[in-house]
């Protein structure tokens, strides 16, 4: 327990049967409304003990519970002695988040129904340093067993289930704020109205998962981390909320879609994905400053999750959705070409960008041409009247439309050394130019060449 709870004196007497109303009713004045099962016996209290006592070792695959059975009324007297009676990790004190909570690597809790527990920083696979370390085999040795374990809204806050198996897991409601599930298995796991903010879920599998409703976005943390992630056909994201512009946006690079319906997904307040908010920060999470190499691969990795998205996009006809990413790509390419120092694709990509939009907003060729037409018309009226012949209005705006797609005629008298003659021949190479621009872009976006 708590030391909170160590000086309360319980006006309730110690229940002497298994009744579970009786039982909730004591925990309740325990100040421990988590708890519903009746107390452990006394030996089965000696033996978690001595289990919890045992030093870990990664290396030897040696954990307190590795292998070990565990059943809720195990996990709660767990959490009620954590830390000497200390009691679990309250995430919503920020002083304790730097508190380790239970060690249940390598246990199993297939089965078990630990919804609404306080699980918040479990150690439950191997994370940081240490992972890198550890070989495929160490690891999983770590990695905890829960399919079809029920953690109905289960506070699970930076908690860590690298390689762990959640495969049928129920974790509706659950709160998974900065929890950490790296390789983890959750096929047909139910998260449906989860909390996922912050959560890393790096090459998991969630092939039939279900996250209707679940909340991927940031408030205090990060938005989730997708990337890497498995899904398929039977994955639900149905109402899932994806991120926006003041909660920030998850991160999808090299996710598996392998035809995950996407149309279900409110695409209009995702304007950015979090890959590319990524990028374009200068410091790491930890203050420290981006160096040239991770920058680099941060645009890379922006400019791969776009494409990738835009293509699973375009396959299920949201291609107004996809256009909207591609484009973004193209963006993030021109990054690239500046952080690479080759400054002619820089300023040849703005400049496609500046008229085409990459061939995704013809509206700019089409602005663009008035803009040129008009501004040509202009200088011809006005030389007309200097130097003369002289234009009308009318006529300077038909002799530039002429003269752009290169089938000027000259009104009479005018040479080819004329003022006029020059700037036609000048605005028939610009009109040569967007011409050429525009058909080879507007060519490789339909047809990808």
């Amino acid at each position: 327990m708590s030391d909170q709870n160590s000086t309360q004196i319980s006006i309730l007497p110690y229940p002497t049967t298994s009744d579970p109303e009786a039982w909730k009713v004591y925990w309740q004045a325990q100040n421990q409304p988590w708890r519903t099962e009746p107390e452990i016996d006394v030996e089965r209290q000696r033996y978690l003990a001595e289990r919890r006592n045992i030093t870990p070792d990664w290396e030897q695959g040696i954990f307190p519970f590795r292998s070990i059975k565990l059943n809720r009324a195990d996990v709660e007297w767990l959490l009620a002695t954590l830390d000497n009676g200390r009691g679990p990790v309250d995430w919503n004190d920020e002083s304790q988040r730097e508190r380790e909570g239970l060690d249940l690597r390598g246990a199993d809790l297939d089965q078990a129904d630990l919804s609404s527990l306080p699980l918040a920083s479990m150690q439950a696979g191997l994370t940081g340093t240490v992972w890198y370390l550890a070989s495929l085999e160490q690891v999983k040795m770590a990695a905890i067993q829960m399919e079809g374990t029920r953690l109905v809204q289960t506070y699970l806050e930076g908690a860590k289930l690298n390689f762990g198996n959640l495969r049928k897991a129920n974790l509706k409601g659950a709160d998974l704020t900065s929890a950490e599930l790296m390789n983890a298995t959750l096929e047909e796991a139910y998260l449906s109205e989860a909390i996922l903010r912050g959560a890393t879920f790096k090459y998991a599998h969630l092939e039939g998962a279900s996250l209707r409703r679940a909340h991927l976005d940031g408030i205090s943390t990060p938005p989730a981390d997708l990337r890497g992630a498995l899904f398929d056909r039977a994955t639900s994201f149905k109402g899932t909320i994806l991120g926006n512009k003041e909660h920030g946006y998850v991160r999808l690079a090299d996710a598996s879609w392998d035809n995950t319906n996407l149309s279900v997904i409110d695409w209009e307040p995702i304007d950015m994905l979090g890959d590319e908010h990524d990028a374009y920060q200068q410091v790491l999470e930890n203050g420290a400053k981006k160096d040239k190499s991770r920058l680099l691969k941060k645009f890379q990795a922006a400019v791969r999750a776009n494409r990738q998205l835009a293509v699973v996009l375009q396959a299920q006809g949201l291609n107004e959705v996809a256009i909207r990413f591609a484009y973004q790509a193209q963006k993030l390419q021109r990054a690239i070409f500046l952080h690479q120092r080759k400054f002619g694709k820089y300023l040849f990509s703005g400049f496609l960008d500046l008229l085409t939009g990459y061939g995704y907003k013809p509206l700019r060729s089409f602005l663009a041409y008035l803009l040129v037409i008009t501004a040509f018309a202009t200088a011809y009226f006005i030389i007309g009247r200097t130097v003369g012949p002289s234009l009308s209005p009318l006529g300077s705006f038909v002799f530039s439309m002429t003269s752009f797609h290169g089938r000027g005629f000259f009104p009479g008298g005018i040479r080819l050394d004329d003022p006029l003659t020059v700037l036609a021949a000048l605005e028939a190479f610009v009109g040569l130019l967007i011409e050429v621009t525009f058909i080879a872009t507007l060519t490789q976006r339909l047809f990808g060449k």
